[in-house]
Formats: C-alpha cells, sequence, structure tokens
C-alpha cells in the first residue's frame, strides 16, 4: 500500500520511511533520488543435487547486476544481491519468506527447477513483491492468474515442441526416412519438470501423426534403468526423447552402451543433456551426434544472438572458464531485460515494475541468447525459444534454427 506524503513548503526533501505491519511493506514514498541499498533476491538450489545448475543459472543472474552496477546501478544506486538457497519446495517457501519479509526485498529472481518456482511465487505473490523467473519450465507457473510473477524463458510446451521439430526437421530428412515411420519412445524423469515436458511431447507428437511406442517415467534418484531400456530396445525404438537431470542423463548413457543398445537418434531436453559435465563423465564419443533442445548456448551465431561473444568473455573473465551450459545465459538475458524494466519504472513499487514489463518490446534475436521479448498478460514471455543444438567432437553446436546455426546436424547412419 502506497500513501501520499503531504507537501508543505516546510519540507525541502522527500523522505523515505518503510513500515512493515503484519508482514506487509509500506512505502511512503519512493522519489527516484532517494533509493538506496535496493535489494533484490536470488532463489536457486544452490546446494543438493541440482546445485550444479543452479550454480551456473545464479552466474547468469550474478553477471546482469554486476554489468547493471558497473553502469550506475538501479536508480543510481548499487544493487545488493542476496542468495538463497532451496533444494525443495519447503526450503523455497522459507527462503522466499526471509527474502520478502526479513530482508525486505525489492524483488525475487530465480530459480532454475519448477517445485521451487511454483512454491516461492506464491509467497511472493502475497507479500506484493515481484518474482522473476529466469529458468523454470513448467507451463503452470504463470498459469495460475498471479499478478506479480514473470518469466522471461521458454516453457515445457517450447521445449516439447523443440524436440518434435528436431525429428520432423532434423533427424527424418538427415537420415532420409519419413518421420512418421519412425518409433519413438519418451522416457522422462517423474517430477513437474519431466512430466509436463513428457505430457507435452505425446500430446504434440499425436497431433502431428508421429508413431510414439512407449512414454516412460522414472525416478531422478534412479540408480539403475536398466529395466527402461530393456523396454526401448523391446520396442524398438529409432528415437528417444529424454527429460532429465544430469546423474540420470549420465545412468542412461552408461546403461545402453552396457546394454549395447543404440537407436537412430537421442533427442534430450535440457537438464543434463547441455552440460559439459556430462560429456567429461560420459565420454564425448559415446554423446556424439546426441541432439539437445534447450536455452541457446553460447556457441551461437552471433548473427541471431547479438551480445553472445561479450556475454562468453565477460563468464570466462569472472569465472575463468567457459560457461559450463546455458542457463547461465538464460539467466543472464533474462535478469539484464527485467532490470532494464525496473529502471525505466517511474518507481519500484510492485504495480508499476509490472507495468514496466508489459511495455517490454524486443523482436526475436534482439538478444544475446536469440530470445525477443514481449510479456502476456499473464507475465509469460511470448517470444521466448528453444534452440536445437548437437554434440559434435565434444562440443554443443547451435544447429538449429538457421540464423543461429554454426554447424550441419550429422548421424553416424546418415546415408
Amino acid at each position: 500500500m502506497r500513501l501520499a506524503q503531504e507537501e508543505t513548503g516546510a519540507i525541502a526533501a522527500t523522505a523515505k520511511s518503510w513500515l512493515k505491519t503484519a508482514g506487509v511493506l509500506l512505502c511512503l514514498s519512493t522519489p527516484a533520488a532517494a533509493y538506496a541499498d535496493i535489494k533484490i533476491g536470488a532463489l536457486y538450489p544452490l546446494s543438493g543435487s541440482l546445485a550444479l545448475l543452479g550454480d551456473e543459472s545464479y552466474r547468469g543472474l550474478e553477471l546482469a547486476v554486476a554489468e547493471r552496477n558497473a553502469s550506475g546501478g538501479l536508480k543510481g544506486e548499487p544493487i545488493k544481491l542476496l542468495k538463497a538457497d532451496a533444494v525443495d519446495a519447503g526450503q523455497a517457501v522459507g527462503a522466499a519468506r526471509r527474502l520478502t519479509s526479513v530482508e525486505n526485498v525489492t524483488a525475487v529472481f530465480g530459480s532454475y527447477s519448477s517445485a521451487l518456482s511454483f512454491a516461492a511465487t506464491q509467497v511472493t505473490e502475497m507479500a506484493g513483491v515481484p518474482f522473476f523467473e529466469l529458468g523454470a519450465v513448467s507451463d503452470h507457473i504463470t498459469e495460475r492468474d498471479l499478478t506479480y510473477v514473470m518469466r522471461s524463458n521458454p516453457t515445457a510446451k517450447n521445449f516439447a515442441e523443440g524436440t518434435l521439430t528436431a525429428i520432423t526437421q532434423i533427424v527424418g530428412p538427415s537420415l532420409k526416412l519419413d518421420p512418421r515411420q519412425l518409433r519413438i519412445a519418451i522416457i522422462h524423469e517423474d517430477a513437474l519438470y519431466g512430466t509436463t515436458i513428457a505430457g507435452f511431447q505425446k500430446k504434440l507428437a499425436q497431433e502431428q501423426g508421429l508413431n510414439v511406442v512407449e512414454v516412460l517415467p522414472y525416478s531422478a534418484k534412479a540408480v539403475d534403468l536398466s529395466s527402461l531400456i530393456l523396454r526401448l530396445k523391446g520396442a524398438q525404438a529409432d528415437v528417444v526423447l529424454q527429460t532429465s537431470y544430469q546423474n540420470d542423463t549420465t545412468l542412461f548413457f552408461r546403461q545402453i552402451r552396457e546394454a549395447g543398445y543404440k537407436p537412430k537418434a537421442v533427442i534430450g531436453a535440457g537438464g543434463g543433456y547441455s552440460m559439459q559435465d556430462t560429456v567429461k563423465v560420459v565420454g564425448a564419443d559415446n554423446m556424439e551426434s546426441v541432439l539437445d533442445v534447450d536455452f541457446p548456448q553460447f556457441q551461437t551465431n552471433e548473427n541471431g544472438a547479438p551480445g553472445i561473444g561479450a556475454f562468453a568473455k565477460a563468464y570466462k573473465h569472472r569465472y575463468g572458464s567457459e560457461p559450463r551450459s546455458g542457463h547461465s545465459l538464460i539467466n543472464y538475458v533474462g535478469a539484464k531485460i527485467f532490470l532494464d524494466a525496473m529502471e525505466k519504472s517511474p518507481s519500484l513499487d510492485a504495480d508499476a515494475i509490472r507495468a514496466s514489463v508489459a511495455e517490454v518490446d524486443i523482436p526475436l534475436g534482439g538478444t544475446a541468447a536469440g530470445i525477443g521479448a514481449r510479456f502476456g498478460t499473464n507475465g509469460q514471455n511470448q517470444r521466448a525459444n528453444t534452440a536445437i543444438m548437437q554434440w559434435q567432437k565434444g562440443s554443443l553446436k547451435t544447429v538449429y534454427p538457421e540464423a543461429a546455426a554454426v554447424a550441419k546436424a550429422q548421424f553416424s547412419d546418415q546415408p
């Protein structure tokens, strides 16, 4: 709730005073020149099984904040980034409460994990604090009629569409086969992330007349996928679509090698498929020709992603290595979009920020991740898209769309 301050001749400067009543923050005045100690939250899984990609995602936000601070900060004041670790939904709720009611952050950025985002955004919405989702993909996050939840990255449906495009536009034509003749298996980790993408994959495949022979869920914590792999062999699946994290990705590749199972194509939906660390464990030879539908990676044509070279350079300068996956890039680009909107907003009131985000208009191909930005009434970026990459000689190279491609798709069975 915002209260108008009385203007009198005795007042020479506007004062800012914050009161907290019943957990609701009341702003007495917020002129552009009076902001100080602007705090934003960073809610990610920074420990536990999701820590590697959680940390990689956080690095993108950290780079965007550092870049803005170097150019004068937000509303003329430096941004203070407050990290909050959450490994499950319960911790996400606690972290969101601390950031909004104790730290009094202006906004919360996150979160990589759909389960974490789904839980945390319920807290931030009740507190009237904007939550900017930069990496979680479940469509349900922006389908709950929440006012202050905005997302810059592609959704699960976008990922599913990308995997089907990989079959119809890349695998089929490369192997000179009618995509409808290919026997397709869908395997996925059984939490919100994998289940949502798999549901869209099955629906879209049916609509396109593709032949899905198996849909097999499993726990991401599984230590043995041998029975699942036997099902794939028995179904004579030509193409396997997998939605997974790193551990289950590496387990799958190790066990299909042990079982002597080699489908014509394997297409991953992000997660472990986009990480250099996965290749180190699995081996470049075993990942050769594997396709990955994911956030755009840093090996992308600059013509389709202006600024991507500068991002990669800044990342290496700060962290001493090349990006570990595209999660840092998509978080960096999303954070820049929202920080720019906050800077243009007449105030840092939640409603003013939301209105400023609604005015963002960036064409496709207008950012370092190749995505554009135009937000619907539900807060979802309608110009977010995935890219199709392929592992070639230990490097993940963009092969689709053509404007962003740096290589052509190659398969060992290619005529």
